[in-house]
């Protein structure tokens, strides 16, 4: 396999940094914005929105000015993930609240769906949302759920091998799997029933971190302790995988943009690296900064995002 390694902007400004060109294909902005950007999410009118961990928020950046603004979630709120509903609203897993919350973009109205009650600490990680607008979303503390937006109501269920639900996501038939971090598995949840369904990879102890779907149906998987990126065929049941082409990877997340390209946050690079699994061709985008830690990636046609939470900077890669 070819590997191609580039860089990108070395230097930021106070609020927007200039743009750089990575490659002939790929472009990249910087934005510095507060409180430690968990995950981030783009909406089709061009805003950034990211889960302000540090202070219980919802972020909000407007690439065109580089203004950034907050809004509160509500008391003891710790947002983990963020994903744009098909309602167009702000979808956060809020591990502090114990719930699920929605953002209105416009209105900026904050709704939350709480767990049931006597429900434990979950530790909620991140959400999907099926074929039929109900969302899922997963909790490492060993459990997942869903919350239907139209009803209000908020199922739990216990995860069949306990802790460790992180990684979650839908593919293009509503399908929902999840990863298990602390469990080495992905599963697929039952819509119909809420029953999960573990789905053993070969390679064990593999710490699966998160899951993303591509244009087929195909589930790409992050693997934190192995160092690879691997692709599950749930039509034959079959595993591939390839080794991350940094030092020292440590695959965090994974997402496939809109040309089926595979975009992996690599810790131990301290990297975004592109994957082509036409080519099976890496590239790989290096951080000026250390220690950037991108979380979640996500992405609008044409530009895939990434928050790097260790040194409060959206990045935007352009394609």
């Amino acid at each position: 396999m070819r590997i191609v390694r580039s860089l990108y902007a070395l230097s930021i400004g106070a609020v927007v940094a200039s743009g750089s060109v990575l490659s002939a294909e790929v472009a990249t902005q910087e934005f510095k914005v507060n409180s430690m950007p968990h995950d981030v999410a783009c909406t089709a009118d061009g805003i950034a929105w990211y889960s302000a961990q540090r202070t219980g928020a919802l972020g909000r950046l407007d690439p065109k000015t580089g203004q950034v603004k907050e809004i509160p979630l509500g008391k003891n709120s710790s947002p983990h993930g963020v994903i744009v509903g098909p309602d167009g609203a702000l979808w956060l897993t809020d591990g502090g609240q114990n719930a699920i919350v929605r953002v209105d973009p416009k209105t900026e109205s904050v709704k939350l769906f709480r767990a049931p009650s006597g429900t434990p600490y979950m530790n909620l990680n991140t959400a999907a949302f099926d074929g039929k607008g109900v969302i899922w979303f997963t909790g490492q503390s060993g459990y997942y759920g869903k919350a239907d937006p139209q009803t209000g109501e908020v199922k739990v269920w216990k995860a069949p091998k306990g802790r460790g639900p992180y990684g979650i996501a839908a593919t293009p038939k509503g399908d929902i799997y999840y990863a298990s971090l602390a469990g080495s598995h992905i599963a697929r949840i039952d819509t119909a029933t809420g029953e999960a369904t573990v789905i053993e990879p070969p390679n064990k102890e593999q710490g699966a971190r998160r899951v993303w779907s591509d244009s087929k149906g195909a589930i790409w998987v992050s693997e934190w302790n192995s160092g690879h990126v691997s692709r599950y065929e749930p039509g034959d049941r079959s595993w591939k995988t390839w080794k991350l082409p940094t030092e020292k990877p440590l695959p965090y997340a994974v997402y496939v943009d809109d040309k089926d390209k595979v975009w992996v946050s690599d810790f131990g690079g301290n990297a975004m690296i592109r994957f082509d699994p036409a080519t099976e061709k890496f590239e790989v985008f290096k951080s000026p900064r250390e220690a950037a830690n991108v979380r979640q990636i996500l992405g609008c046609p044409g530009q895939v995002w990434a928050p790097e939470s260790g040194t409060n900077t959206l990045v935007v890669f352009r394609y």
